[in-house]
């Protein structure tokens, strides 16, 4: 889905990194032309591989051209966030604004730009191949036309859903921002029983990513909810019932639950680190 032909013909990127091009990837293969696309990248290693790769305009650090961009889509670490603005806002205080950094409030946000059309979305990084999970929150000031180009946007890396409250996007980086790591976790693990077990390192990766793949979409799929698909697969005696067993009996449900809770008191924690 490209942007539609009646707003600004430019999106400009501060910073172009991974999830940056997650969304110039998809926002190109939608139809989006690589000449409305303005990225800010202060490496010059970045900066070549995302004229090499899409074809995009890019700059060494903000200047006027930005005063083209309708929509300003910020892809910067947290502790850089409040130096890149200040670099930035008087060159595009007239444009919505789109941060994907983890952790900075849209209150920050607002107060270094000196504009309230401000969205913080909480994307993942599944968004590289088209398969993200997108949380979204959007201030009082931005409109529903704002709102649709930014779910044109975020739509190009896969599947999105609005909070009502900001705190919430702290949930969200908690449970599908880090969450590819938690998968990645349990195949690395799975994939090491494999081969202790006796299969070699691709047998076991075959089956541990596999399964997950699988497993997802039929999660995905079905009509019934997880703890029934769970308990389909386990028979009182056999050998599932036998690794959930030993599962429950390490408290490995709760343990993950409060694994989750650290995340989301660090994503609290990055807001008064950083924000002000």
């Amino acid at each position: 889905m490209s942007i539609p032909s009646n707003t600004s013909p430019t999106l400009a990127f501060i910073g172009g990194g991974n999830m940056a091009s997650a969304i110039i990837g998809g926002l190109i293969n939608q139809g989006t032309p690589a000449k409305h696309i303005l990225v800010v990248e202060p490496f010059e290693e970045a900066r070549h591989r995302l004229q090499i790769q899409f074809g995009v305009r890019v700059l060494v650090s903000s200047d006027a051209t930005l005063a083209e961009a309708g929509l300003v889509i910020w892809a910067v670490k947290p502790q850089t966030f409040k130096a890149a603005a200040e670099q930035t806002h008087a060159f595009c205080t007239n444009a919505l604004h789109l941060s994907v950094a983890a952790g900075i409030r849209s209150d920050s946000i607002a107060n270094w730009l000196g504009t309230q059309r401000v969205v913080r979305a909480m994307p993942n990084t599944p968004a590289l191949v088209g398969l993200g999970q997108t949380g979204l929150f959007a201030r009082a000031a931005v409109t529903t036309a704002d709102k649709t180009r930014i779910e044109h946007v975020v739509a190009t890396t896969g599947d999105w859903l609005w909070v009502k409250d900001e705190p919430l996007l702290d949930a969200v980086t908690a449970i599908s921002g880090s969450g590819p790591a938690y998968v990645f976790f349990f195949i690395e693990a799975m994939i090491e029983a494999g081969v202790k077990m006796g299969l070699s390192g691709e047998q076991a990766t075959q089956l541990a990513i596999g399964t997950f793949e699988g497993a997802s979409q039929l999660a995905k799929t079905a009509s019934e909810p997880p703890s029934v698909l769970r308990e389909r697969v386990t028979s009182k005696g056999g050998t599932t019932y036998a690794a959930l067993t030993s599962m429950q009996s390490a408290h490995v449900g709760e343990l993950f639950q409060a694994a989750l809770k650290a995340a989301q008191q660090r994503a609290h924690e990055l807001g008064d680190e950083f924000g002000a």
